[in-house]
């Protein structure tokens, strides 16, 4: 009897247990209803209606060329929150997004943030715990895509710098300019990081990193990298009491954040 129950138990972890309503296309198809993704078999079941009847139609992950998702409740909030400081006040929200959306298309974008807030509090393995469960799902978002940049930041701060160095050229190699730009803002921090305010290195972190951002990723895509790069190169120049340098490029990260 206990056996029967572990086996019903797993067999109810891997499935997801929310469904979301939204569409989702492949090459030749779309379908709209309520979508789960199934982890164990790596596949999407889609709630439709066949007749008078509703069925589950299954989509292998491969076969999915897109997913239209509407935003969660909440959302919104929570990354305000956790862009003012409070992400405290953001964990509970973006939590139950990661898992309730899953491998649809929000959980990315919420675990960026919920990482993000760890680090804050100074929990670096709660903040790997979080990247970690969504990497396990999408192998290419620890090089690629929202979390990447949440956990290089992490890798930097747990000193795994060797594999941060990794999943940079991994970035840098993809022919996505997003995940580009976001490997030469690390690129900075990473020499900033071992800098210890050496005028020399903090001029290697702007040449190398934020600048290279600032000048060649002027695209709307990249617009977060290049608002970041803006600022830290602020931030950059106040250390090499350059502080007129400093606020034109604060007033630029203001303009390319609207």
């Amino acid at each position: 009897m206990k056996k029967a129950l572990l086996a019903l138990a797993a067999a109810t972890v891997a499935v997801q247990a929310w469904a979301i309503s939204g569409t989702i296309s492949t090459a030749t198809d779309t379908k709209k209803g309520d979508i789960k993704w199934q982890s164990r078999n790596k596949l999407y079941t889609v709630k439709i209606k066949k007749g008078t009847m509703m069925v589950d139609m299954e989509l292998k992950l491969a076969d999915v060329v897109s997913l239209d998702i509407p935003k969660p409740e909440g959302f919104d909030r929570a990354v305000s929150q956790v862009e003012s400081g409070n992400g405290a006040a953001a964990v509970a929200a973006l939590t139950k997004i990661v898992d309730e959306y899953r491998m649809l298309v929000w959980d990315k974008p919420a675990g960026r943030y919920l990482a993000l807030a760890h680090l804050a509090a100074g929990n670096a393995q709660k903040a790997m715990d979080v990247c970690q469960k969504i990497i396990a799902e999408d192998k290419s978002a620890a090089y690629m895509g929202d979390v990447a940049p949440a956990y290089w930041q992490v890798l930097l701060k747990l000193g795994k710098v060797d594999q941060l160095e990794g999943l940079l050229k991994k970035a840098a190699s993809s022919d996505d300019r997003v995940a580009s730009a976001a490997a030469l803002v690390m690129r900075g921090d990473i020499i900033q990081n071992g800098a210890n305010d050496d005028p020399a290195k903090l001029r290697q972190a702007l040449r190398d990193g934020y600048l290279r951002v600032v000048m060649m990723y002027r695209d709307p895509a990249c617009r977060r990298e290049r608002t970041e790069a803006l600022l830290k190169a602020a931030d950059v120049f106040d250390k090499l009491h350059q502080s007129s340098r400093a606020e034109t490029f604060r007033r630029e990260a203001k303009m390319s954040a609207m």
